[in-house]
């Protein structure tokens, strides 16, 4: 069975009310849906309940979903990109984030958790400035390991398009963090 029919598999099982599948879709897509969600939000809590948000979207509207042959990661990460937005909108200027809980609990170095959150908190501010296709080619391509014609594939777009989005977002990327060095 190839994989795309074990995902429309998985879909129709989904859309009958088997709970099991909506774990199943829960324990293959969370971790990358998650961090689509934390290079957006520069915060894991935040992106921990936004996270949550998606999976009781998908719940809530399986029934109107119509498996066209584009992986299920694609319509997850529409419907995380649109919690996104409505966060964004809805939230306050100027709240102060939560100190990282590992500095708190000592369970690792702090100067190496205090260099790894600000590597992380520099990159998804880096990553605002990119075209919300351009994300998702470098999500996809360096968060997730795919290779361009998953990448492809999951957006319905062609290898090229892929490679030239990649493109201009690595080059963005570069002016970006680039002038925060000087």
């Amino acid at each position: 069975m190839t994989a795309s029919n074990d995902e429309e598999r998985l879909v129709q099982r989904a859309q009958k009310g088997d709970a099991s599948a909506f774990a199943e879709v829960f324990e293959r897509h969370q971790c990358a849906v998650y961090r689509y969600i934390y290079y957006r939000v520069g915060d894991a809590s935040t992106a921990e309940d936004l996270t949550s948000a998606v999976f009781v979207r998908v719940v809530e509207s399986i029934d109107r979903f119509v498996y066209r042959g584009r992986p299920l990661l694609s319509w997850l990460y529409t419907i995380a990109g649109n919690i996104v937005i409505d966060y964004q909108r809805r939230a306050a200027r100027g709240v102060m984030l939560p100190l990282d809980e590992r500095l708190v609990s000592g369970r690792e170095d702090v100067e190496q958790a205090a260099d790894r959150a600000a590597t992380q908190d520099e990159l998804a501010e880096a990553l605002t400035h990119l075209t919300e296709d351009q994300r998702l080619v470098i999500l996809l391509r360096f968060m997730e390991g795919m290779s361009n014609e998953e990448v492809a594939r999951t957006l319905g777009k062609t290898v090229g398009a892929v490679k030239a989005l990649q493109h201009r977002a690595l080059a963005r990327l570069h002016r970006v963090l680039g002038s925060k060095s000087l």
